[in-house]
């Protein structure tokens, strides 16, 4: 085996994850293969998501969560300036009808992480006759393009310790004394074993796909394809809106792009599976995309109808009719999350070692403000 197939790390997924371990341990002068399946970085749930830069408020019924998001956000924030969007005003609201959480639950729950959460008696933008309580918050949006963009060129200043390997994939793995020795295929079915000292899983929905080419364990999943619309609203262009806490749904500035991101709990996920690898019916009209191998949703011709008029219609309620909301376009992709935070609704950073002599983490995090967990880990 020549030098360069034997790598200190070796990391498998090109998400906002995957590819800042990879910086980071380079800045250590250390040497790290990323492997992504795809044919680009930065292809699924890294920049499918509402872009919000968590501060805690989101997560009423996990403190844990709204702990771990406020820790890191004023480091992210400082790290990011450049691409996030501090130019808006951002609402939280609990409607009248079918909340899990009221008025002064919310207030007793910002109190307690010392996050603004000042009460607002009417806006001009809102409905209030739909809404038991206004509150006027402190939350921001990244940019997931400008970011990935950023961390494409940072690869490039470290290319010396990181090899980036596009349409790649581990076919098996083995433990050979203190190290992994693994075969990666690429497109087009070229082969070849590399070694490594030790292995990151940072694929998000396939963790235990991977987990299982190691001969570790799986983790608790369950997975959700997802639906994130985006509109135009000229009126509202520098102000959001999230209606908590339940069956709602929220608005606001997708970083620098000049539109909105908008989601919902009721309509964004069109479909779920509670097993341990992603496994949905579509698949049977696409046999690229697999359970252990699944590809990218925005690109499939069985993705699921949108739900952008349900979305828009009910997002319509919390607004004054003088507000328009112009639909342009959705992305789609599949969502992960804990099978012990369906309750709560919680969304944990959990990095596992799951082998000792040779290692191998698996990283599993929905929110960008972890991303600096992933230091304390491999420390």
């Amino acid at each position: 085996m020549n030098k360069r197939d034997h790598f200190d790390f070796l990391i498998v997924g090109g998400g906002i994850f995957g590819v800042y371990a990879a910086i980071y341990l380079a800045k250590q002068g250390v040497h790290c293969l990323l492997l992504e399946k795809e044919n680009a970085l930065f292809k699924k749930a890294s920049i499918v998501n509402q872009a919000r830069l968590h501060s805690g408020y989101h997560y009423p019924r996990s403190v844990a969560t709204a702990l771990m998001s406020d820790e890191n956000k004023e480091r992210f924030t400082h790290e990011h300036r450049p691409f996030i969007n501090f130019e808006f005003e951002k609402f939280y609201a609990i409607d009248k009808l079918g909340s899990f959480t009221d008025s002064r639950q919310f207030q007793r729950f910002c109190d307690f992480l010392h996050i603004q959460c000042e009460a607002i008696t009417g806006h001009p933008a809102f409905n209030m006759d739909r809404l038991e309580a206004l509150f006027k918050t402190t939350e921001y949006t990244f940019d997931p393009i400008l970011i990935a963009r950023h961390y494409e060129a940072q690869l490039k200043d470290y290319a010396r310790q990181i090899q980036v390997h596009l349409l790649s994939k581990v076919i098996n793995a083995q433990a050979e004394a203190n190290s992994w020795k693994v075969l990666i295929e690429n497109s087009h079915g070229e082969k070849r074993y590399v070694q490594a000292e030790q292995v990151i899983n940072a694929t998000y929905s396939g963790s235990n796909a991977v987990n299982r080419l190691f001969g570790v364990r799986d983790i608790d999943l369950m997975h959700e394809i997802a639906e994130m619309v985006f509109v135009s609203a000229p009126s509202i262009q520098n102000l959001g809106l999230t209606v908590m806490d339940g069956q709602f749904g929220s608005i606001m500035p997708y970083g620098l792009s000049g539109l909105h991101s908008l989601s919902s709990v009721a309509y964004t996920h069109h479909k779920v599976s509670y097993d341990a690898l992603p496994t949905f019916n579509c698949q049977d009209q696409n046999p690229s995309c697999r359970p252990d191998f699944t590809g990218v949703c925005n690109a499939c011709p069985a993705q699921p109808p949108s739900n952008y008029r349900k979305m828009l219609s009910q997002i319509r309620l919390y607004f004054s009719e003088q507000v328009e909301l112009h639909y342009f376009n959705s992305m789609f992709t599949i969502k992960s999350k804990l099978k012990a935070n369906y309750i709560d609704d919680g969304r944990p950073t959990e990095i596992s070692i799951l082998r000792e002599n040779p290692r191998f983490y698996c990283i599993f995090a929905g929110k960008i403000n972890s991303i600096y967990e992933i230091e304390k880990a491999l420390t």
